[in-house]
């Protein structure tokens, strides 16, 4: 299968505590929320009967359950989807951290003892090289966090990681990237996965 065939399918996990208050959660590994791990299984729905040669996910238990719950339980996890290291800013929101940075933003930093922006950059290339591996022959499938798929997201596009500003991405969502004559592009983005309605 040539590159220009393949689609590398991307989930972002179900709703955590965390996700709701707007902290930052790099590594601190926090459960999905009972409505989290139903948006799991809706998301495990919509992708239902598609064929994945490779399903990676973010070591963290809130990926890793939603790989499960969406039927993927022997994703194989990768520790280059692990969610953006923030450091001493982790648990924090975003006007807490302006209280003492006035123009931050995780895009422009700083970043005290955390990930730069090229760092975290530099394992989406790595993650995008597996997907498009010879070896690999068909669409890839990872789960993993918001700001690090966004970043995959930028750099799919040959774009710095920083623009992965450019791409707002909301729990338990679904985007897909591909091909338009050979050049890369987002075929979807930000798709949320209803819930059944009880």
């Amino acid at each position: 299968m040539s590159d220009a065939e393949r689609q590398i399918w991307l989930v972002r996990h179900g709703e955590t505590a965390w996700s709701q208050s707007g902290q930052h959660t790099g590594r601190t590994d926090i459960p999905l929320t009972d409505a989290g791990r139903d948006q799991a299984r809706a998301l495990g729905r919509r992708i239902a009967g598609h064929r994945f040669a490779l399903v990676l996910t973010s070591p963290s238990s809130r990926a890793a359950d939603t790989a499960a719950l969406a039927g993927f339980p022997d994703a194989e996890r990768a520790p280059d989807l692990h969610e953006w290291d923030y450091g001493a800013l982790e648990g924090r929101t975003t006007p807490d951290i302006r209280e003492q940075y006035p123009d931050w933003t995780i895009w422009t930093g700083p970043w005290p003892d955390a990930e730069t922006v090229d760092a975290v950059g530099e394992r989406a290339d790595r993650i995008l090289a597996r997907c498009l591996d010879p070896d690999v022959d068909g669409d890839a499938l990872l789960f993993a966090h918001g700001h690090v798929l966004r970043v995959l997201a930028a750099r799919w596009l040959r774009l710095p990681p920083e623009r992965g500003s450019s791409f707002a991405l909301g729990t338990a969502t679904l985007g897909i990237l591909g091909w338009d004559r050979a050049n890369p592009v987002i075929e979807t983005w930000n798709e949320a996965c209803h819930l059944d309605p009880d």
